[in-house]
């Protein structure tokens, strides 16, 4: 079964928080509430976020110092973060929010169909980044396991060869994604996303066929999952 990703939506108004679920409920997804900067951060302590929906025009700690912190943390500092605002000051204003670590900057008010697109991208790279990580953590058990020497044997052939089809379903969905953020001219950060992902599969491929019996390459590291 298939978790759902995670969207946290940051707003001090109730209203506009109301607004943001109406728009992303089509995507299925899991969407969390926070009306301030310290509920966004304190959130992010405790949960993985596909992707943050922030207001920049928020009492107390705004949206660029709440952004500051998100992107001090080392748990936190690889989340997109798409900037919402009701006002446009020119140029240094959505420079200011690109600075402070944005993928994108949209001012209110926006195209629903436009906002929940950019969402999906973000959603379907998180999915993506999971699968991967589970089929690292697989492999691992597997290179545990089954010492440094060739995998033999039924069971790990059949557990190479699971693996091998689920990777290759996962390498052929990332191929698509790829092409589809060629095709529609999309953000420069979600297509950067997406060639890390691919690169991540392609290390994860060339551990896996490794592994297989007769390489000599039973103890092929496995490359790094951030």
């Amino acid at each position: 079964m298939v978790q759902k990703a995670k969207i946290l939506l940051v707003d001090d108004r109730p209203e506009n928080l109301l607004a943001l679920e109406a728009i992303l409920s089509a995507l299925d997804q899991t969407l969390v509430r926070a009306s301030s900067g310290e509920e966004a951060l304190k959130a992010l302590l405790t949960d993985d976020f596909a992707v943050i929906l922030l207001d920049v025009q928020m009492p107390g700690m705004d949206g660029f110092e709440t952004a500051a912190h998100i992107k001090r943390r080392e748990r936190t500092r690889d989340i997109p973060i798409i900037f919402l605002t009701a006002i446009n000051h020119g140029p240094h204003h959505t420079f200011r929010g690109y600075a402070a670590g944005a993928v994108d900057y949209i001012s209110k008010p926006f195209d629903p169909w436009v906002l929940r697109a950019k969402v999906s991208v973000f959603v379907e790279l998180y999915m993506k980044n999971c699968q991967l990580r589970e089929q690292a953590a697989l492999l691992r058990l597997q290179l545990e396991g089954g010492g440094r020497g060739a995998v033999g044997g039924t069971e790990s052939a059949g557990l190479l060869a699971e693996l091998s089809a689920r990777l290759a379903a996962v390498e052929e969905q990332a191929e698509a994604l790829s092409k589809q953020l060629d095709d529609e001219s999309a953000d420069a950060a979600a297509v950067a996303t997406a060639a890390h992902l691919e690169r991540k599969l392609t290390g994860l491929r060339r551990a896996l066929d490794a592994l297989e019996p007769g390489t000599g390459g039973g103890g092929a590291p496995l490359p790094a999952q951030n």
